[in-house]
């Protein structure tokens, strides 16, 4: 699947941009507050119908307008073209495939597999717990509807347990603890075998690109331990409930679990450097990539994001080189920065200047 054309009007700084993007790579170009990132975010939005840069849809909103307008067209592997949009307007959004109304998100995900790579993702590494169950929640969510459907089962049983933690009704929050164990068995199942996966392609290509011999990975550590059974983790829940009562929340479970970059025994965020841990953050979401096509046989969509600035050309040429096979890749870069070799083909290059965009 990839676009051929995208319309654009009142997203960002955006007012009003209709772009042929029917290539294999489209380059972006200009120096920042732009459009660039953007235009990416535009993208993204019409394979997500929504942000990665805010939960707040509204943010997307150009100052001085009511609501916003992303329209493209797609061909699909099989040649059959499609138009979606996304818009959002009176404090709502609507999803549109052929005109016909997306009620439920994930019918876009699965049709537009995309994966972006931003400056954010540095905190994959170094960041906070959460952040590292969302890089793997999403990328096991790209590739498998049941986790998707079991994490939103999840989030919505906690939900109603934390509820009746907080207004102090234990037997309210028993009622809640086979279902949360039943769907938190599976969640961890599947984070375990993820893990797995993904470190039988990660360190491997840290070597290559880092030139060092050092063993990065990612250890997985559930909440609930080694508990497979749902009645063990039910007596746990009912053992800790006082501790749940005093903090009024649900304090084990999956939205606890922790994953740690580790290089050989010892944390990585607490002995990389950052040239270390950037490259790093890169690297997981190629390993991401690799992961999906190697679960699915799908090539998904790229969109980078001016993260390889901070790389050296040699690692940078190393990194573009290690790219899986993708549908179509979006990039952007500052002006005359040197990008791929004169052996790409098929490449759009825009010169993006106060939300225009204009053909080099």
């Amino acid at each position: 699947m990839r676009f051929l054309s995208a319309s654009i009007h009142d997203f960002r700084n955006i007012s009003s941009a209709e772009v042929s993007i029917d290539a294999e790579d489209i380059v972006l170009t200009g120096i920042n507050g732009q459009g660039k990132t953007n235009f990416l975010e535009a993208v993204y939005t019409l394979c997500y119908g929504s942000s990665f840069r805010t939960s707040h849809i509204r943010e997307c909103v150009r100052n001085g307008s009511d609501g916003f307008c992303l329209s493209a067209y797609a061909l699909d592997d099989k040649g059959i073209k499609e138009r979606i949009t996304v818009s959002f307007s009176g404090g709502k959004r609507r999803i549109e495939i052929d005109g016909k109304e997306v009620v439920d998100r994930k019918d876009l995900i699965y049709r537009f597999p995309c994966i972006v790579f931003s400056h954010d993702d540095i905190l994959f590494v170094k960041g906070e717990q959460e952040m590292r169950r969302r890089f793997f929640d999403q990328m096991m969510s790209l590739y498998s509807p049941l986790f998707f459907d079991s994490m939103r089962s999840y989030r919505s049983i906690l939900m109603q347990r934390n509820a009746a933690v907080r207004k102090g009704d234990r037997i309210l929050a028993g009622l809640y603890d086979g279902r949360l164990a039943l769907f938190g068995i599976e969640i961890m199942k599947s984070r375990a075998e993820a893990v797995y996966g993904f470190n039988r392609i990660f360190p491997d290509l840290y070597r290559k690109i880092s030139g060092r011999d050092d063993e990065i990975t990612v250890r997985y550590q559930p909440s609930w331990g080694s508990m497979d059974e749902a009645e063990d983790i039910e007596g746990y829940l009912k053992e800790n409930i006082d501790r749940d009562m005093v903090l009024s929340t649900t304090t084990s479970g999956p939205h606890r679990d922790r994953f740690t970059v580790m290089c050989g025994s010892s944390p990585f965020a607490a002995i990389g450097s950052t040239g270390q841990i950037r490259l790093a953050s890169i690297l997981f979401r190629i390993a991401e990539a690799v992961y999906f096509t190697d679960k699915t046989g799908i090539k998904p969509m790229l969109l980078i994001d001016d993260v390889l600035l901070e790389l050296d050309s040699a690692k940078r040429g190393m990194v573009l080189s290690s790219l899986p096979g993708y549908s179509q890749s979006f990039y952007t870069f500052l002006p005359r920065e040197s990008y791929f070799s004169d052996r790409k083909e098929r490449v759009l290059s825009y010169r993006v200047e106060e939300g225009g965009f204009f053909l080099d």
